[in-house]
């Protein structure tokens, strides 16, 4: 059964010389650093979040390197090539994110940087969207798509040591370890995402670029990436038309994850920041409720907490959906397996963040992107996956998907490196092997647990129509908010979350 489906749920299938996948910043920021060493004409940036002083580069890498702070990096950069010219297009966030952003980013980076640099705040949007693309175009030649910020609190290495020295933003703060997933392509596709940026920098307000033809730039297979062997990769995306602009309504990615879903035939597996969406939710459902269809495993990779806010209104019907998931996995025969990863620390689970979108099916279908297992991501927000689909199952597409999921969840196991990979290749026996592992306390793969004091509490029942507010499928307006929320319902702690949901949507 094929999946990927050209004007339903993904705007084209485009030629590419290669691809490749980069897992975790420390490899995503050192090839986006000698990316940009190399680009002679002009680097395309669009982002959730930049921060500009965070390293590129750590370790002994950054002492055999000059500059390696993001914004000084490319100071030095536009001081050396007098040709290159940077845009940098990032989402002008709502007042509740101040606290975890860099302040007066357009003076930073517009008036401290040099005149070549160009950064725009992108705020337009359907009521209560976001701008969530992530993706990167140097010279025309290579680009780079997915779920990672070039920002504070994100570098990692994929052996998420616990207290790694290296893990600390420019001011000596230490943070948690972080996992995330990012793509590398050349070829004609970058030419259709050098379009993509130049259409979001228009209507952002921005004046259209004049860029010159593709630079000099010779293109590096970047170090520690994991190859796919295509000769294709699809493009899909999530746009809410703004107001007074001339954007469409663009639902590929819902479409797509949908069709991949329904089309699994052994094995479903999905790591996101998240997993709240009523279109995912329902298309497993359905999946598993189909009579004369084999029985599936599905295997999910989630963060075992969020943050506060994300946990009242995200964390809770996660939570809901979940559970209702196992149920209907018991009824009919499927195999649900959740897990996070953590290693115990005196007795306290210390978790690696997953902040990567990735859904592969059989191991013969794999997406990768912006896209988060939310409502928002799937109707409401901006977005950019990109898919790969072998064409039969001697397609050398399928070893290389089934060799990169074996290598993520032995990263999770915290096996990374150990030569142990081989055996989370064989789907039979999969989620027999990751119990065995959640099992072992020395591994750090463990099943997944809803936070107990929000379980047992009358939260989920009191927050959810503000939640329907937080993580909607489509534009806020007046009648929207109408529907899902009147105040009457609202007692004074809701309301005081609800203003809380508000100043999150940016209302």
């Amino acid at each position: 059964m094929s999946v990927l489906k050209p004007g339903l749920n993904c705007m084209g299938i485009y030629e590419a010389d290669s691809n490749a996948v980069l897992v975790d910043a420390c490899d995503y920021y050192r090839a986006f650093y000698h990316t940009a060493l190399a680009a002679r004409s002009y680097l395309l940036l669009a982002g959730w979040q930049f921060d500009s002083e965070v390293k590129l580069l750590r370790g002994e890498e950054e002492k055999a390197a000059g500059e390696v702070r993001f914004l000084q990096f490319l100071n030095a950069l536009c001081q050396a090539n007098p040709s290159l010219q940077v845009y940098i297009l990032a989402w002008d966030f709502s007042a509740v994110f101040s606290l975890e952003r860099e302040w007066f980013q357009n003076i930073i980076f517009n008036w401290s940087g040099n005149e070549r640099i160009h950064f725009r705040f992108d705020s337009v949007h359907a009521y209560g969207a976001t701008h969530h693309q992530k993706f990167v175009v140097a010279d025309g030649v290579v680009a780079y798509v997915g779920g990672m910020d070039i920002c504070s609190s994100r570098w990692d290495d994929r052996r998420h040591i616990r207290d790694n020295p290296l893990r600390a933003d420019v001011d000596g703060t230490r943070y948690g370890s972080y996992h995330d997933i990012q793509t590398y392509h050349t070829g004609e596709v970058v030419g259709v995402l050098l379009e993509l940026f130049q259409q979001r920098w228009i209507d952002s307000g921005g004046a259209p670029l004049n860029l010159p033809q593709a630079g000099a730039l010779t293109p590096q297979f970047p170090a520690n990436a994991l190859p796919l062997p295509a000769g294709e990769v699809a493009l899909s995306l999530t746009v809410a038309p703004a107001p007074q602009t001339t954007q469409r309504k663009v639902g590929e990615i819902r479409r797509l994850f949908v069709d991949a879903i329904m089309s699994a035939e052994h094995l479903v597996y999905l790591e996101n920041q998240y997993f709240s969406s009523q279109a995912i939710y329902w298309t497993l459902v359905a999946r598993m409720t189909l009579p004369d269809r084999p029985r599936l495993q599905i295997v999910m990779m989630l963060p075992d907490r969020l943050p506060l806010t994300e946990e009242l209104f995200l964390g809770l019907p996660q939570m809901k959906m979940i559970r209702s998931l196992q149920q209907v996995a018991e009824k009919t025969g499927h195999l649900l397996s959740v897990y996070s990863s953590a290693e115990m620390d005196h007795g306290n689970r210390k978790m690696t963040f997953i902040h990567s979108k990735l859904l592969a099916i059989d191991d013969r279908f794999l997406t990768i992107g912006s896209a988060n297992a939310t409502n928002r991501s799937m109707g409401l927000d901006t977005e950019l996956n990109v898919s790969w689909e072998a064409s039969g199952p001697e397609d050398p597409l399928v070893p290389a998907i089934r060799r990169l999921r074996a290598s993520l969840l032995a990263e999770h196991a915290g096996l990374y490196g150990l030569e142990e990979e081989e055996k989370f290749e064989n789907v039979e026996n999969l989620t027999r092997h990751l119990e065995c592992l959640a099992d072992d306390h020395e591994a750090r793969l463990c099943r997944y647990q809803a936070d107990p004091t929000l379980e047992k509490s009358d939260w989920p029942d009191a927050l959810e129509p503000i939640a329907r507010v937080v993580d909607p499928e489509q534009p806020l307006d007046s009648e929207f908010l109408f529907e899902s929320i009147s105040k009457s319902e609202l007692g004074s702690f809701a309301k005081g979350i609800f203003k809380l949901s508000q100043m999150m949507i940016g209302l």
